[in-house]
């Protein structure tokens, strides 16, 4: 018998356990090699005591995997699904099987990082180009980027290309129709108002008698009507302004394109191609523009290569044009797309195909079609006489044409005074549409015979002049995987391509790769939470309420906040709300002449992009020679710009690794000269429950839910980014046209952004419970001072705090290595893969270095086998600097090294076997790349964003 109590075998905080990598013996052997005797003596040592938190978290405390999972079903079963016909931008849709299976329930798949590593994302960046190339074709357009964060968004990043490439410089003002879906409007008057654009509101025919440098359009309308836009975008052409339309991606299987149109710029929503609903979010906004126009694409774009031996290979292409290089110059701010669920919206299109696409896109129209016609005959009034899924009907009682529906657990869209709005999608079955015709009537609809009258009247609501003509997806990728054996071997395929976290560590720092357990991705699929409209009545989504309001609740706590707004859905997206706020509160106080945003050198490229966003001007303050904030010239700069400082973004611990010992200082030199502090969230995994920033003194901050929170990174996205705030600040945060009942505008599509995936969080927290999270901070900090050590006497280690500690990162120091050997830190980093490891981050925020993060979830053997792996690539840059191997010929400027380099001829001076088989840890767990160094300036010089031919893969 055992002398362990009840609740020891009950094993509440096995959890934990699972979570945390090293185990207790192996955590007292790190503590031990690194001369301290406890995990609080090594934080006493690390953490400022001024800083340190007075009490314990008190989230509650941790349970067990199956509780966890219990309790969030009692909060998804308060979540009611009904038919939805509210549509707006949000429809029904069937995830096929087998991309649900292998794609978003694929670890293989979600836990990649955005492809910085291109000779491990190869699969992944084939997917996008799949992506890229579906929008190319839909739209008419000659570019596509490989997603965005939401229409709205998306819309947003259209104005701001606008503005860019317009030739009419003296205008300032923007058009959008009235017919644009409102949240997408609400989301563009937030950016326009931080720019100083003026938004002009009006019909669309309307849109050529202003004085414009741009005008958005929707296609078909958000009321269903299809419009011909030609003439419009000829008029508003011959005024110099740049047209965007805002189109529904399965409606353009059937209808003119609008690049055919001459739209300069197009953009929407993929999600209706496979993603569920999920309350808002996460989806894909699909973005294609004209190649003039290709140097002011917002986001990432994935372009064909080739590799070292010449053959083809994908990469991120002109990436001069992203805020990590350009910084307040960039294009937008974007960090974090949603290439997760573009590459699930480019697999749906992959699986169906061209026809399949088209004959849903048929049958969608086709019962859309019986309806109209259905209501016509019995004397029923349609708002408009074209439409592809969408009828807005005229009621003369829509209160209780409503209730009739609720009674039969159906949603009709009701924001249009008069008219109920019905929109039909994958989904919809003849037996609904026969429940939808009596609530409409009460009458009974004989679905065959209307189906008969339909086709021999050639009754349709799409005009004979918009009707598509030219093909789609005719490249092989879209037609040649249509069996499910097929299919399943490409996604694999593919997926052995990339390196992800089922392999091994990602130790990128700033990034927080850390465990993203099963448990926690398994109610993201569940009906209740999977297929909401994010519009929806408030009382059918009581169990999302619950958890945002739980989950809201626990990261006040963390946080030291007051609120929390989960709308942002990136974090870059959250530095943009945050900064907002902080200028939405100085208007509030007649203090709208502060727009000066202070940024220390070492910030994230993100922070100054964000700010020019925000309306804002960055002054750069200096960091020391430790990597420090300079006190002195940032009194200097807040004394000198005092009238009109706006506030100070700082990250903690700071982008060089260390818990800088002033921050207070800093937060209290700003807030004398009237400022604000905003603490980037970036780093808050050496943060919870140690610290907070409330407890620090800042004013705001955004979270990385997909770094400290357990979302997965989903090889690019999906992100969360939301943002507490202190008391002040709270009037302040987004507000949605829809839902949100705030003056503030929206910055996302949906009030609750990317709500689906919040359940990630709420299970991470519930499992681990104030003491498991504290605990998960201090293993971080001791895997990263553990791993600093082993590394030390090997490299340089470019920044330390008080008793040469560091935080949660560590910064190697190349450049020392680089003058002695000639060996780069792309060198080091593609030596890495032959390891089996994703390289560190690289050139971030130093030139010539790595940053590594190891976080709590990677084990000790992990962090020694990663440490091996660094000390032997240091040992090869010695046979280059001793003239043992030469500059020109040796495995580090040759690396990474593909199965086809060691069956062909070989011609190094140094062996197969040191090629790809470096350590015994490398032969027993191998990462084959599919591709040698891919070279970068012939993928810019040579631009092609495309689907190259299939046979240039198999040669």
């Amino acid at each position: 018998m055992t002398s362990q109590s009840l609740a020891q075998l009950e094993q509440k905080q096995d959890f934990i356990r699972r979570h945390i990598g090293p185990s207790a013996d192996e955590q007292q052997q790190m503590l031990h090699s690194l001369g301290v005797n406890s995990q609080d003596e090594l934080i006493q040592q690390t953490v400022p005591e001024a800083i340190r938190l007075p009490q314990p978290l008190a989230i509650g405390e941790a349970t067990t995997e199956a509780d966890a999972l219990a309790t969030l079903k009692n909060i998804a079963k308060q979540n009611h699904v009904f038919t939805s016909y509210i549509g707006a931008g949000y429809y029904g849709t069937h995830t096929p099987n087998v991309i649900l299976r292998n794609v978003l329930e694929n670890p293989g798949w979600y836990t990649a990082y955005t492809p910085y590593q291109p000779e491990v994302a190869q699969g992944r960046l084939e997917m996008l180009l799949n992506y890229q190339q579906m929008t190319m074709d839909l739209t008419g357009l000659d570019l596509a980027s490989a997603s965005l964060l939401d229409e709205g968004t998306a819309a947003a990043e259209a104005m701001a290309l606008s503005r860019r490439v317009s030739k009419n410089k003296k205008a300032y003002a923007y058009f959008v129709a009235d017919h644009v879906h409102p949240q997408t409007l609400d989301v563009v008057k937030t950016r326009a108002d931080a720019f100083g654009f003026e938004v002009i509101v009006g019909p669309w025919h309307e849109a050529a008698q202003h004085n414009l440098f741009g005008a958005l359009l929707q296609y078909p309308t958000t009321e269903g009507e299809i419009l011909d836009l030609r003439e419009v975008i000829e008029a508003l052409h011959a005024q110099k302004a740049i047209v965007s339309v805002a189109a529904d991606i399965l409606a353009l299987t059937l209808l003119t394109p609008p690049g055919e149109m001459g739209a300069d710029v197009v953009l929407g929503s993929s999600q209706r191609f496979g993603v569920p609903m999920g309350y808002g979010g996460p989806h894909a906004a699909f973005f294609a523009t004209k190649d003039a126009y290709k140097r002011s694409l917002p986001g990432r774009i994935i372009g064909v290569s080739k590799d070292r031996s010449g053959q083809p290979a994908l990469r991120m292409a002109m990436q001069t044009r992203e805020q990590h290089i350009r910084r307040e110059k960039a294009n937008s701010n974007i960090c974090t797309a949603q290439v997760l669920l573009a590459n699930m919206a480019a697999l749906y299109a992959i699986y169906h195909g061209p026809e399949g696409l088209k004959n849903i896109a048929n049958r969608v129209h086709r019962l859309t079609n019986i309806l109209a016609l259905a209501l016509q005959n019995k004397g029923m009034q349609l708002k408009h006489t074209s439409w592809f899924d969408t009828l807005l009907v005229e009621v003369t009682n829509q209160a209780a044409v409503v209730e009739l529906a609720k009674a039969k657990e159906i949603n009709l869209r009701t924001d249009i005074d008069g008219y109920v709005g019905i929109s039909f999608d994958e989904t919809t079955t003849r037996e609904q549409v026969e429940v939808l015709y009596a609530v409409l009537t009460g009458d009974t609809l004989n679905i065959e015979l209307l189906d008969q009258q339909v086709q021999q009247q050639q009754f349709s609501g799409v005009p004979q002049a918009l009707m598509r003509t030219t093909a789609f997806l005719t490249h092989p990728n879209f037609n040649r995987y249509h069996s499910e054996t097929e299919l399943l071997r490409y996604i694999k395929r593919l997926e052995n391509k990339d390196l992800a976290l089922n392999h091994s560590m990602i130790s990128l720092g700033s990034c927080t790769m850390k465990l993203n357990a099963t448990v926690e991705m398994i109610p993201i699929t569940w009906p209740e939470f999977a297929h909401l409209h994010p519009f929806c009545p408030a009382e059918q989504a009581q169990g999302y309420q619950e958890l945002i309001q739980q989950l809201g609740d626990w990261l006040v706590t963390i946080t030291g906040y007051d609120a929390v707004s989960f709308q942002p859905n990136s974090g870059a997206q959250g530095e943009y709300a945050g900064l907002l706020a902080i200028r939405n509160y100085h208007h509030s106080r007649d203090d709208g002449h502060r727009n000066i945003c202070l940024i220390p050198a070492s910030a994230h490229g993100t922070n100054p992009a964000s700010a020019q966003m925000a309306g804002m001007k960055v002054v750069v303050v200096a960091c020391d020679k430790q990597g420090n904030i300079d006190l002195d010239d940032l009194q200097t700069k807040a004394e000198q710009m005092a009238d009109a400082l706006s506030c100070i973004m700082v990250t903690y611990p700071s982008t060089h690794g260390v818990y800088e010992e002033t921050i207070r200082q800093v937060c209290d030199i700003v807030h004398q000269y009237g400022g604000q502090v905003y603490l980037d969230g970036a780093n808050m995994n050496a943060q919870v429950g140690l610290t907070s920033p409330g407890y620090i003194g800042a004013d705001v901050s955004h979270l990385n839910l997909h770094k400290t929170f357990c979302i997965p990174h989903g090889g690019g996205g999906p992100g969360v980014g939301p943002i507490g705030v202190k008391s002040h600040l709270a009037p302040f945060v987004p507000g949605h046209v829809i839902g949100l009942a705030r003056s503030n505008g929206a910055v996302s599509s949906a009030p609750y952004g990317s709500a689906s995936i919040l359940p990630i969080s709420w299970a991470y927290i519930k499992l681990m419970g104030g003491v498991g999270l504290t605990q998960a901070t201090e293993v971080a900090i001791l895997n990263a001072n553990y791993l600093t050590a082993k590394l030390a006497s090997h490299f340089p280690i470019l920044y330390r705090g008080r008793n040469e500690r560091i935080a949660h990162e560590c910064i190697v120091d190349l450049r020392p290595l680089k003058e002695q050997s000639g060996i780069s830190e792309m060198d080091v980093a593609k030596r890495l893969i032959d390891y089996g490891f994703h390289a560190p981050t690289m050139s971030f925020p130093v030139a010539g270095t790595l940053m590594i993060e190891p976080t709590e979830s990677e084990s000790k053997a992990e962090l020694d086998r990663f440490a091996d792996a660094m000390i032997s690539i240091r040992k090869e840059i010695a046979n280059v600097e001793q003239g043992v191997w030469t500059l020109e010929d040796n495995p580090l400027v040759f690396a990474p090294h593909t199965q086809a380099d060691i069956v062909g001829e070989w011609q190094h001076s140094y062996s197969r076997e040191t090629a790809v088989f470096p350590t015994e840890a490398a032969k027993h767990n191998k990462f084959w790349p599919s591709v040698n160094r891919i070279d970068d300036v012939f993928g810019d010089r040579n631009l092609v964003c495309s689907c190259i031919p299939t046979s240039e893969y198999a040669e």
